[in-house]
């Protein structure tokens, strides 16, 4: 990456909520273990998108022979901050044919006659693909436990079943990436007025975003108490900065880089006579 800035520290070591771990001692602001500029970031960004295209296809080649590997991108965050954003700019490296997304909504009559978990097992990605979940399982231990739709009890089952599935998934070969976009409220308050100043933002804004600022401190409690409760060897918890939605970037981007670095993936090898089958092609 020569003439490029990378991180000073990973962001798999930075960004991971550890023992101890305080939302509210993490600053939106910050960009923790990177140095550079917006400019910097950005150009690192852009470099890195081949490295991260190549896994992404070895990734899918290994499930053709056979291969059970996954990646599960989960990203939770407050209305505006970033999601799409990191959607279109990090996964726009990969091949379509190997991403799976999902934008998880409120639940419709008949997913909401199941299991909370129930329409979420049904996106779980297959064999070589690269799931993107925006929302997820956790909008369930979120939403429902700041508007008391559950009680206690449910929500604390709701905990278990988590980390029950997540464990299940990483059992079948499911490398499980999870992601809190943190943002301030003054940042999300900008991004709001931003949209309704700008018509061709305005199918972007929804009175339900205004709505749910008045439980801001309530959202910071859940989320809390779901990092707490849902913090995983096998799932861990990445809470990013994301004020500065470039830097919230390239750390999504470094955090799947490390995750399927880390699955040792390798070009599968051709069960046939590469020689012999050359020379019939150049006779032809």
């Amino acid at each position: 990456m020569a003439g490029t800035v990378g991180f000073d520290q990973h962001p798999s070591e930075t960004l991971r909520a550890g023992k101890g771990f305080s939302l509210a001692g993490v600053d939106p602001e910050s960009t923790p273990g990177y140095s550079g500029t917006k400019e910097d970031g950005q150009a690192l960004l852009a470099e890195m998108d081949d490295e991260l295209a190549e896994l992404q296809e070895k990734l899918f080649a290994e499930s053709r022979f056979g291969g059970r590997k996954r990646i599960l991108l989960i990203l939770q965050a407050m209305d505006t901050a970033g999601k799409g954003g990191i959607v279109h700019h990090v996964m726009a490296a990969m091949n379509p044919q190997g991403v799976q997304f999902k934008a998880f909504k409120a639940p419709t009559d008949e997913e909401k006659s199941y299991d909370f978990l129930w329409r979420i097992e049904k996106e779980v990605p297959a064999a070589g693909m690269v799931g993107v979940f925006d929302r997820s399982h956790y909008e369930d231990v979120l939403i429902h436990r700041v508007h008391r739709w559950v009680g206690p009890e449910e929500i604390k089952r709701r905990y278990v079943a988590i980390n029950e599935f997540e464990a299940r998934l990483s059992g079948s070969g499911t490398t499980v990436v999870k992601v809190m976009l943190h943002i301030s409220g003054k940042e999300q308050k900008e991004r709001l007025l931003a949209r309704l100043d700008n018509p061709a933002k305005h199918w972007k804004y929804s009175r339900g975003d205004l709505d749910e600022r008045a439980f801001w401190e309530d959202y910071m409690s859940a989320y809390q108490a779901a990092i707490d409760e849902t913090n995983t060897a096998h799932a861990p918890w990445h809470v990013i900065p994301a004020n500065k939605k470039w830097y919230a970037r390239i750390a999504v981007q470094q955090l799947l880089l490390s995750a399927m670095e880390g699955l040792d993936l390798q070009w599968p090898k051709a069960e046939f006579d590469v020689a012999l089958e050359r020379e019939l092609v150049a006779r032809s």
